[in-house]
């Protein structure tokens, strides 16, 4: 049974930095993509990054490269995502995903395993 579990939201001023853990539990990491998503107030939930399991390389989208990065520790089976020079637009409640399959260089466009949300609140 796949299980996934975000931690590590906060309040954060403008500028700041902050990471998010997510606790994976269930599968084997290597076969999985691993996405990170984020919906704000209102708004629908987009994706920020995922990770290929073909070859470990990471998405990122536009409004987050060059701030956003992921890493992982398989040991602990966690995914992190360190954010850093947060903007007050990044307030959003985060998720990490999961989906297995066979993507080669690429990530899958629907991912079936979700965790609960942890709340990233930037003020500005």
């Amino acid at each position: 049974d796949v299980q996934l579990q975000a931690s590590g939201g906060g309040l954060v001023q403008a500028g700041g930095s902050l990471r998010l853990s997510c606790l994976a539990s269930g599968f084997d990491f290597d076969g999985y993509a691993i996405g990170w998503f984020r919906q704000a107030p209102g708004k629908a939930r987009v994706r920020v990054s995922c990770t290929s399991p073909s070859d470990g390389r990471t998405y990122y989208a536009d409004s987050v490269k060059g701030r956003f990065i992921v890493s992982r520790d398989n040991a602990k089976n966690t995914v992190f995502l360190q954010m850093n020079s947060l903007k007050s637009e990044d307030t959003a409640v985060y998720y990490c995903a999961a989906q297995g399959g066979v993507y080669i260089a690429t990530c899958p466009h629907d991912f079936s395993s979700w965790g609960q949300g942890t709340l990233v609140t930037v003020s500005s």
